[in-house]
Parts: structure tokens; C-alpha cells; sequence
């Protein structure tokens, strides 16, 4: 949700990508923010040396991110006027993504077949990840602590009882409005 003092604390940094994070709790995976060589970045789990470095951290990425158009294309080398421009954007993704990183992880597909059968097969994915783009020595970033209402992931099925009892889910509640008359045939 857009919060007034947020986007204006983005634009007085006059950072290109402003990320919300959260104070980590123990449950809380896959990285947070760290100092790498002197340079405050997000650093993802799947890029630590060792799996219980990831508990050392003390803030997690919230996955929001406040953006200045104009600064991020400037990363990808384009314009606006380029954004219309199809192989244009696809050669500055391909430029941009090879200066990030690139995570090999394993994983297993089902594949469901006949009555009951299920085979399961192997797969490798390939990924890059967005909190990266704080690798980039020249993008300008900035890090605002906020509340955990504002910006905790769920990323298990067991977080969702806590997620109920905590208040998150009133808090996101509060941000949309149902009308259950809308609703219906």
C-alpha cells in the first residue's frame, strides 16, 4: 500500500530502488540485509557460504520496493522512449541480468498420471532474484525498517495460524474493502 511518508523518504534519498525491510524473526528464510565489502546490500540465502549465517542478520527483505522509473531504466541503458522498442528491452535485460547473480537450484516436478500414479523428476532452475539488483555498484538503493504487518511473507502453509493471531491479517484486511453483494451471480 502506498504510505505518504515512505514514498517521501524515497524520493528525499534520491535512490533508484528503495526496499522495505522487516526485523527478522526466526522463522523468517532466504537472506536479509547485510554489509558485503563495505557496501549495505540484500543478500540471499541461497548466497551465503554457510546456511546459519542467514541467522545472523538482523533485517529481512520485505519483497517491496519503491522505484524511480526513470533511475531504474537508466540501469537497463533504456529510455521510456525505448520501452516500446521489444528487442530494445530484451537485450538490456540480458546486459543487466549478466552483470547480477545467477542461482542453480535443485528441485523435484510431480507429474500425475492415471489413477493414483505419480512420477517425480528432477529438475534444475535457473534463477535471478530482484533483491540482487543491490549488487550493482551502480545502482543507488536505499533501506527503510518497517513495520512487519507492512511487509511479512508467508512461504509455509504452518505460518498462516500465526499470520491470523498476530494481527497481519486484519492489517491487510484493512487495506481492501469486499463487498460480499459483488460477489454473487
Amino acid at each position: 500500500s502506498v504510505e505518504p511518508a515512505i514514498l517521501a523518504h524515497h524520493i528525499r534519498s534520491q535512490a533508484d530502488l528503495s526496499f522495505e525491510v522487516i526485523s527478522r524473526r526466526l522463522e523468517d528464510r532466504g537472506g536479509g540485509l547485510a554489509r558485503v565489502d563495505g557496501r549495505v546490500r540484500l543478500v540471499e540465502g541461497l548466497a551465503m557460504p554457510r546456511e546459519e549465517d542467514e541467522f545472523q542478520l538482523s533485517y529481512y527483505n520485505s519483497l517491496t520496493t519503491w522505484i524511480t522509473i526513470d533511475r531504474l531504466l537508466q540501469l537497463f541503458g533504456l529510455t521510456r522512449g525505448d520501452l516500446t522498442k521489444t528487442e530494445r528491452v530484451a537485450e538490456a535485460v540480458r546486459s543487466l541480468g549478466s552483470r547480477m547473480p545467477t542461482y542453480i537450484t535443485l528441485k523435484d516436478v510431480k507429474k500425475r498420471w492415471g489413477r493414483g500414479q505419480e512420477d517425480v523428476f528432477p529438475v534444475s532452475q535457473f534463477e535471478k532474484l530482484w533483491g540482487d539488483m543491490t549488487t550493482l555498484p551502480d545502482a543507488r538503493c536505499s533501506f527503510l525498517v518497517v513495520s512487519t504487518l507492512r511487509g511479512q511473507q508467508l512461504k509455509d502453509p504452518a505460518q498462516l495460524d500465526g499470520w491470523m493471531r498476530d494481527g497481519s491479517a486484519a492489517f491487510v484486511e484493512s487495506l481492501c474493502h469486499f463487498d460480499s453483494q459483488e460477489l454473487r451471480p
